[in-house]
């Protein structure tokens, strides 16, 4: 099935409060997503911009590699929760294919456990990372060489959280469509 169909075939899913609900939620995923391809190319920029200074200014941009190594943690966690929407996360279909042919409620019920098994890792992860978060923020933890070039920690630490929020309520979705699924139903446009 390819990826509009399921997307198609997704937004039926459920009453109506529950699709304006999706789509709201798809809606600010993809803002995410966005605002981290924005980043992916405000790093490349920055990233040539530092090389050419490098070979022919001889004047480096200060704090590159710091900002880089930032970046990246933001990137991901920006881009998470539409990775997962999309079905673009690593996951093995062939137990699932076999079973969506075979037994298809049977599928939905490991969709559904699937979910709230992720939601409760993806919860420790954020419950981990809140701390740390809090920790950056009253201490004022920086990155770089006071002097040369510093940047504050909690900005990445805080897209930590929102990208951890974003893919628990993504998967709270994707839990509530299995269970649609799995109780067959299916509300068409009032």
């Amino acid at each position: 099935m390819t990826q509009n169909k399921v997307e198609a075939e997704e937004a039926s899913i459920g009453p109506h409060w529950f699709r304006l609900l999706q789509w709201t939620v798809d809606g600010t995923t993809a803002a995410l997503n966005v605002t981290g391809t924005v980043l992916i190319v405000g790093i490349m920029l920055l990233v040539n911009l530092d090389v050419f200074g490098r070979n022919f200014l001889d004047a480096p941009i200060s704090g590159v590699p710091e900002m880089v190594s930032m970046s990246i943690v933001a990137i991901v966690f920006l881009q998470i929760a539409q990775a997962f929407r999309k079905g673009r996360l690593t996951r093995t279909e062939a137990l699932l294919g076999f079973l969506d042919k075979r037994a298809s409620k049977l599928r939905h019920g490991v969709d559904f456990l699937f979910a709230i098994a992720s939601v409760a890792l993806v919860w420790q992860l954020y419950a981990a990372s809140w701390p740390l978060f809090v920790k950056s923020w009253k201490r004022g933890t920086f990155e770089g060489t006071v002097g040369d070039f510093t940047a504050p920690v909690w900005p990445v630490k805080l897209i930590i959280l929102i990208g951890c929020i974003a893919l628990i309520i993504q998967l709270i979705m994707f839990a509530a469509t299995a269970l649609f699924r799995l109780f067959g139903y299916q509300e068409t446009d009032a």
